[in-house]
């Protein structure tokens, strides 16, 4: 069983996404752990140590990735520690890699708009599936201007009138 990594990380570059021949979305990140801590001396807090690592996030989760993540950003992180190899001009390269089972932003320091991603039949693994001929650049980005008909957390004004309320009940 391969190690698991919860933690806190920051971005240190734009999330990257990409599609194999076959059309599965997968988006690279770079993250920085880092340990702080005060210094007794001059009562400021210091960067410790810093673990770099590339991670990498499959089809839909890779493609929310890419679309809400951005440079610079903390981000509460969960995923596999793995040994990435490739042979590249015929040497043999190795690093520790992500595989990055949740990601999402940090609330501490930044405030986030949550919507709920459309549906599509794959368990929410899945994304939308691009068909590999021809195509580079950007993935076109586009978030549903309706939520689901079958959201319970949406309240429009028809269902605010029929007695749905926009309260939580709690």
């Amino acid at each position: 069983m391969l190690p698991t990594i919860h933690g806190v990380g920051r971005l240190t570059a734009d999330p990257e996404l990409r599609f194999t021949p076959s059309g599965k979305a997968v988006c690279s990140v770079s993250l920085a752990f880092n340990s702080r801590r005060l210094n007794q001396q001059t009562q400021q807090w210091e960067d410790a140590d810093v673990f770099y690592v590339r991670g990498s996030a499959w089809e839909g989760l890779g493609e929310h990735v890419a679309e809400t993540l951005a440079k610079g950003m903390e981000v509460l992180v969960s995923g596999e520690v793995r040994t990435e190899s490739w042979e590249k001009d015929g040497q043999k390269h190795e690093r520790t890699g992500l595989l990055i089972r949740s990601i999402g932003p940090s609330l501490t320091f930044a405030t986030a708009v949550v919507t709920k991603a459309a549906a599509n039949g794959n368990g929410g693994q899945g994304g939308a599936q691009r068909p590999p001929q021809g195509q580079q650049g950007q993935a076109q980005r586009s978030r549903p201007q309706q939520p689901p008909q079958d959201d319970p957390w949406a309240v429009d004004n028809a269902r605010a009138a029929q007695g749905y309320s926009t309260e939580p009940p709690f």
